[in-house]
């Protein structure tokens, strides 16, 4: 069985799962992305648009340079005011928090960001935050709607659909991680078992180890 098939298999469901060692097909859409003309560093920086964005806690952040660059992350879209999937949501990927243990703020980042960042300012989001008792590296972000839409396709959460895509109920349930110096990316939803989800990640890491069907499933 491979990757692909296991992780199917375990969560029970194809969406959003993507394939490793790859960049965000967003960027590769773009008609001057040329990977094979780019050295390394500068295909990495180009593959996300590096909009400015404010935290939870009132921080003025770039979202390539300060978030992700160098990093191993988490990313997830929510907004406060839903009243759907968002709660418990936030509640499973604070029990992947958990999973991760103090790693999370370490070498292992969070980043939750709003679909409706004119209500979600950023002591909305703290309060948000302080609602889930998120631990330290775990960022809430918002920022200008238009650099947030920019965002939110870039990555990969967006439908050619117009009408399905202006229906923001549709771009929560997927949580985005991978590995930006190793161009490592992956999806799975996240309301998943947090112990899979863990899994995912640890799996891409250079000494990851492959689950063994028998740990995960027991």
């Amino acid at each position: 069985m491979n990757k692909r098939d296991f992780i199917k298999k375990l969560t029970g469901a194809s969406l959003g799962i993507a394939a490793l060692n790859t960049l965000p097909s967003a960027a590769i859409a773009q008609g001057d992305f040329h990977p094979a003309r780019m050295d390394r560093a500068e295909r990495r920086k180009k593959s996300f648009p590096n909009v400015p964005l404010i935290t939870h806690e009132g921080e003025a952040v770039r979202f390539y340079d300060d978030l992700i660059k160098d990093k191993t992350v988490l990313i997830n879209f929510m907004y406060a005011r839903c009243d759907d999937i968002c709660p418990g949501m936030t509640a499973n990927l604070r029990k992947v928090q958990r999973e991760f243990g103090d790693r999370v703020g370490r070498d292992i980042f969070m980043y939750s960001i709003t679909l409706e960042p004119e209500h979600d300012t950023p002591s909305a989001l703290k309060a948000y935050a302080e609602l889930f008792r998120v631990g330290p590296g775990w960022k809430f972000l918002t920022g200008k709607k238009n650099d947030i839409e920019l965002l939110r396709r870039q990555l990969g959460f967006a439908f050619s659909d117009p009408i399905l895509d202006q229906d923001k109920t549709q771009h929560i349930g997927v949580v985005k991680y991978g590995i930006e110096p190793l161009e490592r990316w992956g999806t799975c939803p996240a309301l998943g078992n947090p112990k899979y989800i863990a899994e995912y990640l640890y799996w891409m890491e250079p000494d990851g180890r492959r689950p063994k069907q028998s740990e995960m499933l027991g």
